[in-house]
């Protein structure tokens, strides 16, 4: 949360309580004061009433999650990421493919990816690895620390390299 207010710990947190303290100035708040999602909507009268009106069921309380067009969104989102998964599960896809793909690209060897070094091709390659099963396979860093024997850290900034270099030359793991 202080990420928010700034990079540095010391000044982060002097910015959030400057804005805690702006906050008491508001005094309380009768939108923000407990009483969850039912509250929110008026009561149980309110919820009786939206049922009648047939609105769709209210996904989150705006005041924690956002509204619900937002958490309806979020949902969708995530569930179309889910069926790529499957749908690259199926057609077969795994991280031997994916080395193999990276491997072509960068016109190495798909071992290569798996050896230890920082030469530029390497690196490149195993960063666009690491983004393709992370983001598209859905393996996890851990998971992928373990076979690339990196730690966790440096498989997440391996994805983010990796993502940076599939946005600049379009590199896609299947084209659509």
């Amino acid at each position: 949360m202080l990420g928010y207010f700034g990079t540095h710990v010391d000044s982060a947190r002097r910015r959030y309580l400057a804005y805690v303290e702006e906050g008491i100035d508001m005094g309380r708040r009768p939108e923000l004061v407990g009483g969850g999602l039912v509250r929110s909507l008026g009561g149980w009268a309110g919820v009786k009433k939206m049922r009648r009106e047939g609105m769709d069921r209210i996904k989150g309380d705006q005041r924690i999650l956002g509204d619900s067009d937002f958490v309806h969104a979020v949902l969708a989102q995530a569930n179309d990421r889910l069926e790529r998964r499957y749908d690259l599960k199926q057609r077969g896809y795994d991280q031997d493919i994916v080395a193999v793909k990276v491997s072509n690209i960068f016109e190495i060897e798909p071992d290569d990816i798996f050896r230890k070094g920082r030469q530029k091709p390497r690196a490149d390659a195993r960063g666009l690895f690491c983004h393709w099963c992370v983001r598209e396979l859905g393996m996890s860093l851990t998971e992928l620390a373990q076979k690339l024997e990196m730690t966790v850290s440096g498989v997440g900034y391996a994805v983010r390299r990796g993502e940076a270099l599939a946005k600049q030359f379009g590199y896609k793991l299947i084209q659509q």
